[in-house]
């Protein structure tokens, strides 16, 4: 009997819950999520993560929760420049006023979480303090932007001090100069900030849509910064965030996710599975194309054994991969091996043998096998080697669409013949390199 879908899920979660143990997160909620019907269930997921060894730094913001108390002082009309609130002292205590209450609301939210989710005792600490020091903005676009702030400094050992004593850190929107003045932050720019200081692991922004290209709906999955930098979004507020995540990811931040969270889990989703639900955006790129290494054995063999078993591959033990792995170059996904495939030389280095093609079932039809063979067909190229073959017993019409064109035993190199088998009657296909 195979396994359940939810036996597969924490097979799967299980390396990212060992990867993501002790790391720094911080993630940033919006005014627009703590308004949410969905912050209930955000909140349990982020008690989980917590709960996992994860080390969770909450940066919250009370953007439409200010509109409302400014909506309410006579003569004041809410102004931004550059997406900074211009500040007047009048608006500053509406400021406090929401931003205190939202901040209270998420501590009642994460409270109530902790009793769902955990022992009473086991309830994890949330804290805060003057973890940050502000200054004023100052002129913006030729606009006096009053007491709108910005950072001075973070006590990045003051909150590495609480995260490693097993506490949750909740910052606000709200920071103080060291002449106790009150400063209103814009609360994306402090989370980016934050995470840079503290060298986080990931930097997860909340967001009440997908982020997708202008004109598509679908969600953009995997962006290095570069292909970050060129995407255009149609959406502004998703437009601030790409813009965040970049910058996040230039100063230091390993990864930046933009997730919706009107998609239920998305947050366990986005972390605990190879494809994720959100958007994904690393200085490095999303899948790894390299060469093999011992260490990926494990992973080679759990791709070919079943392909093996139906008589696709030719079955080949744990120690001759061994002897072997200088020949094969792998594709991986969050540490996991999605594709793999092997260039066995011949002929003196002339001729070689493209081999050993599989990809893992979930990630078939995405062109994984294509780029596979085109990587070898490099590496044959850079080792100067002008003729490729494959023998193959039923991926005859994929490799004609490479460019591969039947041939006879005979076409192959000697000591390849040698070592034909008769049994499985591959059909051999060649193909010339361009250094022919």
């Amino acid at each position: 009997m195979p396994p359940s879908d939810s036996v597969n899920w924490m097979r799967q979660a299980s390396r990212f819950i060992r990867a993501h143990r002790q790391k720094t997160f911080v993630i940033y909620m919006g005014g627009d999520v703590l308004a949410s019907q969905m912050l209930d269930e955000c909140a349990e997921d982020i008690l989980l993560l917590a709960g996992l060894g994860i080390r969770l730094v909450l940066v919250h913001g009370a953007r439409p929760q200010i509109d409302r108390e400014c909506a309410g002082i006579s003569n004041s009309v809410t102004k931004f420049v550059n997406d900074i609130r211009i500040t007047e002292i009048a608006d500053l205590e509406a400021v406090k006023r929401a931003v205190l209450t939202t901040r209270s609301d998420l501590e009642a939210k994460l409270a109530r979480a902790a009793l769902d989710t955990v022992e009473r005792h086991g309830a994890i600490p949330i804290v805060g303090g003057t973890f940050v020091v502000a200054r004023p903005k100052g002129i913006v676009a030729g606009q006096d932007t009053g007491l709108a702030g910005e950072i001075r400094r973070v006590d990045t050992p003051a909150i590495n001090h609480c995260l490693d004593d097993g506490n949750m850190v909740l910052l606000s929107p709200l920071a103080y100069s060291s002449s106790g003045e009150a400063f209103n932050m814009n609360s994306l720019e402090l989370a980016t900030a934050v995470a840079a200081e503290l060298h986080a692991h990931k930097l997860i922004l909340f967001s009440e849509n997908n982020l997708s290209a202008a004109g598509e709906s679908a969600a953009l999955r995997q962006l290095t910064v570069q292909q970050a930098r060129e995407v255009e979004v149609a959406d502004k507020t998703l437009t601030r965030q790409l813009n965040a995540a970049i910058a996040a990811c230039e100063q230091g931040v390993q990864r930046a996710h933009v997730i919706n969270y009107q998609h239920s889990g998305a947050l366990l989703e986005e972390l605990f599975t190879r494809d994720g639900c959100g958007t994904l955006i690393s200085d490095a790129p999303f899948d790894r194309l390299r060469p093999a290494k011992i260490d990926d054995i494990g992973g080679i063999l759990a791709l070919i054994e079943p392909l093996e078993a139906v008589g696709v591959l030719v079955k080949r033990s744990r120690e001759k991969l061994e002897m072997e792995i200088d020949s094969f170059q792998v594709m991986v996904r969050e540490g996991t091996v999605v594709a793999c495939g092997a260039l066995y030389e011949f002929n003196e280095g002339q001729a070689a043998e493209v081999a050993c093609i599989a990809v893992h079932p979930d990630y078939r039809g995405h062109d994984f096998g294509r780029t596979m063979v085109t990587q070898l067909e490099t590496r044959a190229e850079q080792h100067g080697i002008s003729q490729l073959f494959v023998l193959t017993t039923d991926a005859i019409q994929w490799f004609e669409e490479q460019g591969y064109r039947r041939k006879a035993l005979e076409d192959l190199p000697v000591e390849r013949q040698l070592l034909y088998n008769y049994q499985r009657n591959s059909l051999v296909l060649g193909k010339l390199t361009s250094r022919d």
